[in-house]
């Protein structure tokens, strides 16, 4: 059975599909067989893999098509994804009153043939992200570093503990991980110790602030095929090792 790992922040812009992809990449480079799902209206995992929008999500929990003919190839080994696109939001609308276990169940089919599945999900409260919360086993929560993310951190991580406590969910924290970090910034430093103080160990090695991460988005590469050498890849593979340390 897969390992299901949820990539959410109730805040957008703080890096979590440039997380999530690049997480899975990641692992499918260490051969781990690895299916990224689209749960955001934005579509941008295709865009970040080069790879057409689809509204494969609709069709997976709406339409509910077997999800073998949802998934695409990415053109990367080990790594396949299910496209979403702005349709998306429809699904999240028909989830309202559904048990909340609708994703995993649709899933069910497929989640033995993964080594990891990896949620990406929309930077707000909604039935789509509860679902992936509870289907997951790990929660990764991105947050940029600034004050207004890490409140975003605080929010998702209430909404896992609803979620946790209402449904019975049995998940836990991979962990959070600072994203833009700058060494220049009182702000970045005054974050940091912020999330430390409140969440301990929980707090990750961060992922400094890097133009090659904005080129990699534009050229719908990650950053081990563009900068494999470097430190935000460097940086990344820290976050592949430690999952793959979670057993």
């Amino acid at each position: 059975m897969s390992k299901n790992i949820i990539v959410g922040n109730q805040k957008g812009g703080v890096g979590k599909t440039t997380t999530a992809v690049n997480l899975g990449h990641g692992l499918a480079l260490q051969g781990k067989k690895v299916l990224l799902i689209d749960l955001d209206p934005q579509g941008q995992c295709a865009v970040l893999l080069n790879q057409k929008q689809e509204n494969n999500i609709v069709r997976l929990l709406i339409t509910k098509d077997n999800p073998k003919g949802l998934i695409r190839e990415t053109g990367r080994d080990n790594l396949f994804f299910i496209p979403g696109d702005r349709d998306t939001s429809i699904a999240q609308l028909a989830l309202q009153n559904k048990p909340i276990n609708e994703l995993y169940t649709a899933l069910d089919p497929i989640q033995a043939k993964y080594d990891y599945i990896i949620f990406d999900t929309a930077p707000s409260l909604g039935d789509l992200q509860a679902q992936a919360i509870w289907a997951a086993d790990l929660l990764l929560i991105p947050t940029a570093c600034d004050f207004l993310s890490s409140e975003g951190v605080i929010k998702f991580l209430e909404t896992a503990k609803g979620v946790r406590e209402l449904h019975k969910a049995e998940h836990k924290l991979l962990g959070i991980l600072p994203t833009f970090y700058d060494t220049t910034t009182k702000e970045t430093k005054a974050v940091i110790d912020d999330l430390e103080k409140n969440f301990n160990n929980s707090v990750m090695d961060p992922i400094h602030r890097a133009t090659v991460l904005r080129e990699c988005a534009a050229y719908g590469k990650t950053i081990f095929e563009i900068e494999p050498g470097g430190r935000a890849a460097q940086e990344y593979q820290a976050v592949v090792d430690l999952t793959l340390e979670e057993k």
